[in-house]
């Protein structure tokens, strides 16, 4: 038993209309709504193209290898789906008493929340590279092909209006994630 040898394979199938490209541990996926690169490089993992499919392979089956590749396997999937499809945060602009305004900043790479608890100075919010906003009265939409860049965005955003040292339950004023999902929302 202890000279069989094994070996991790995990496929990743490529869609009509996505590209991959697979060149000294950098995979680039390009389709429909744009192109991302990536990074993917990890001792005893290799990540080869062959057959309309994405193999992830590793020559020793140990824990850590296998946590990897599949790993791996679902940061090429999500860049596949974002090529595609895209990806989508839906969040709700919430208020009690002092309304708040939202808006993206003219170089569209923050958004600002005014009057927030009356407060004068607006809050700041920075989008990722990539990202982009839209603001239908107290809906706001993150949309975009990157999904840690969208869902990062979506979080900045909610962050910006945490509020520290009152009740929770009692001041409930923020904007909060309703949806996430893949598409255009």
């Amino acid at each position: 038993m202890a000279d069989e040898k094994r070996e991790i394979i995990l496929h990743v199938t490529i869609p009509e209309g996505v590209e991959v490209r697979i060149e000294r541990g950098k995979v680039k996926v390009s389709g429909p709504r744009g192109e991302l690169e990536r990074e993917l490089w990890h001792p005893g993992l290799k990540i080869e193209k062959s057959d309309g499919k994405v193999i992830i392979r590793s020559e020793i089956a140990r824990k850590k290898l296998k946590a990897m590749a599949g790993t791996f396997a679902s940061h090429i999937n999500n860049m596949i789906t974002g090529v595609s499809e895209g990806f989508f945060y839906r969040l709700k602009a919430v208020h009690a008493h002092f309304p708040l305004q939202v808006s993206v900043s003219k170089d569209g790479k923050n958004v600002i929340i005014s009057n927030f608890l009356g407060e004068r100075k607006p809050r700041v919010a920075k989008l990722m590279d990539g990202v982009k906003v839209e603001i239908k009265g107290s809906e706001i939409l993150v949309t975009g092909i990157n999904k840690e860049a969208v869902g990062q965005s979506a979080a900045n955003i909610e962050q910006t209006t945490r509020i520290k040292g009152y009740d929770p339950r009692v001041f409930q004023d923020g904007i909060y994630l309703v949806e996430k999902g893949v598409g255009t929302g």
